[in-house]
């Protein structure tokens, strides 16, 4: 779970939202008006997302059309930079170019009619969820992203995804199935992520899974005696060096664990 607050940070008025607590959509919470206190400020609103339970926080900066920076995007970056010294959630920022003008517009496109103080508050806050909004939409296409990556790199190095007895996900390079005195067996190699992202060749450990089951219900089980488990192995290694050189098959290792 994941709970982000966001703030849209103006001169006199700070605009509050909140994510669900899964850190899906953003919801318009507050607006805090400015005491004239710089360092009071800065405590009330690290104190907002600390008493709400945020696990983060993102701010909107103000930035020209352009891009370029003005000078109230200096005045936030000096909020949020005592804000960070402030807090110990982890802070970042998102472009809130257009924000409050899509905010005002959603107001009006709504037929809102309040008194002005209060459609200001409202428009601080629906501000900062749209801030927040962007933020989440961003993130959700970079984990797609990164989750698109992985499947293609898995399916390109033959790896696989194992859950363990205790429920532990455990990713492994399979480097093949092969039959034994009428049994069958699966080797593996297990992949760490420093090795993926240096895209390594596989570690010197092997594990062996026995293949039990049907075709519709095939579970893999440790092999638990050792003696068993070394004539395994070799043999897997006389297989492996039909299809990989011979110094790489020699130099791999049964685990310690028995498996």
């Amino acid at each position: 779970m994941e709970m982000i607050a966001a703030f849209d940070i103006g001169d006199k008025r700070i605009g509050v939202a909140f994510s669900d607590p899964f850190g899906e959509y953003a919801v318009p919470s507050d607006t805090y008006f400015r005491t004239g206190n710089f360092k009071v400020d800065v405590k009330a609103v690290a104190a907002l997302a600390e008493g709400r339970g945020a696990n983060k926080i993102v701010c909107g900066l103000p930035l020209n059309a352009d891009g370029t920076e003005s000078v109230q995007t200096q005045k936030t970056r000096r909020f949020i930079e005592a804000l960070k010294a402030e807090t110990s959630l982890p802070v970042e920022c998102e472009d809130e170019r257009y924000t409050t003008r899509e905010a005002r517009n959603d107001l009006n496109f709504l037929g809102v009619s309040v008194k002005k103080d209060k459609r200001k508050k409202a428009v601080d806050s629906l501000a900062a969820a749209y801030i927040l909004e962007t933020y989440l939409q961003k993130s959700k296409r970079r984990a797609d992203a990164m989750k698109e990556e992985r499947e293609d790199y898995d399916e390109e190095n033959n790896i696989v995804e194992l859950i363990d007895d205790e429920g532990n996900s455990l990713r492994y390079e399979h480097l093949m199935t092969f039959e034994y005195k009428g049994e069958w067996y699966c080797a593996f190699t297990p992949v760490s992520d420093a090795e993926e992202a240096e895209d390594d060749e596989e570690g010197d450990e092997v594990v062996i899974y026995h293949l039990v089951g049907g075709e519709n219900d095939e579970t893999l089980e440790p092999i638990e005696d050792d003696e068993k488990l070394d004539e395994v192995f070799a043999e897997f290694c006389n297989q492996y060096e039909d299809f990989e050189d011979a110094d790489e098959a020699a130099s791999l290792e049964p685990d310690a664990d028995g498996e």
